[in-house]
């Protein structure tokens, strides 16, 4: 068994990875890990070291067992100065790799700001274009996931500020023109929605900051809430005692990780009560297995599972 290291990453620039996706670099023939770059040890006023984030990134050549932090991604820019970067989703479709990240403009030292989604194309996860802010009906979006729609055409999922940070929706034909949709979750405020496939159905997940609510669906369209949340408290390794939070998931050979983050020294959700303790505000990166027992899913976190990344 290959057992997957615990911390998975930690960034040591800034110490402060979060909100991770995973892709494959076909060029490179590695895994890259993406994630948001926090500027956690960097003494900062207020919420500011959240902001003015580049995404950080992180590979392994050796089936995930360790991780190389290698920089930060060359992104076209939009309007000149230091601006935010969050939550990466990065997908490979029509022969190159697309993103969709959030966007701030500057660095607020406050929850203040206009947040949108930008699309970027690129051909080697290093250098990006950028093709265009995609065009949503609220000015508070942030945390874009997609997933390829049966019969053609693309969804994207993401939390809007606005209207009671419930998860909407928008399709796309081509990942360029897109149309909102609609909810998809309207039980509760959330952010970081993931959608997947595993044993033939859908499944998203979300970040509700006590854990991830699980959802499932037959058509991507109409969402069935599991009974609790997973990945609640703090789990039993190391780097790894308190909440998971914003997630990603990967499906390979039947097998289903989790990528989340975890802020390993806090004890409450409390970004601007604890602001001055760098042991708060640090965050580490873990993987975990998922599982469907008895058509509900479940998070193998404190066992030990067989983690491996195939090289494709």
């Amino acid at each position: 068994m290959r057992i997957a290291p615990a911390p998975l990453y930690r960034d040591p620039i800034f110490d402060g990875p979060t909100d991770p996706t995973i892709i494959y670099n076909r060029q490179e023939k590695s895994w890259w890990i993406v994630y948001t770059s926090r500027r956690a040890n960097v003494p900062c006023h207020n919420v500011s070291w959240v902001h003015g984030t580049d995404l950080g990134i992180a590979s392994s050549s050796d089936n995930g067992q360790s991780w190389l932090y290698r920089g930060t991604m060359n992104l076209e820019a939009i309007e000149p100065g230091r601006n935010t970067f969050w939550a990466p989703e990065i997908l490979w479709a029509d022969g190159c790799y697309h993103m969709f990240v959030s966007y701030i403009t500057g660095v607020p030292d406050s929850w203040r700001g206009d947040r949108r989604i930008l699309h970027y194309t690129s051909d080697n996860l290093w250098d990006w274009k950028f093709e265009h802010v995609v065009p949503l009906p609220s000015h508070k979006v942030i945390d874009a996931c997609v997933h390829a729609v049966p019969g053609g055409g693309w969804r994207m999922w993401y939390k809007d500020e606005d209207h009671q940070s419930h998860t909407h929706f928008a399709d796309s034909p081509d990942l360029f023109t897109w149309e909102h949709r609609g909810i998809a979750t309207i039980d509760q405020e959330q952010e970081g929605p993931n959608v997947f496939t595993l044993g033939g159905k859908y499944w998203m997940i979300a970040d509700v900051w006590d854990g991830q609510a699980v959802y499932h669906s037959d058509d991507l369209l109409n969402w069935n809430r599991q009974e609790g949340t997973i990945m609640a408290g703090a789990g039993k390794r190391k780097e790894d005692g308190n909440r998971a939070h914003h997630a990603d998931v990967l499906v390979v050979d039947d097998h289903a990780y989790i990528f989340y983050f975890v802020h390993p020294g806090q004890k409450e959700y409390a970004y601007d009560s604890e602001l001055g303790n760098i042991l708060h505000r640090r965050s580490s990166v873990q993987t975990a297995e998922l599982r469907l027992v008895d058509g509900k899913l479940v998070s193998i976190r404190d066992e030990e599972f067989d983690f491996y990344l195939p090289t494709l």
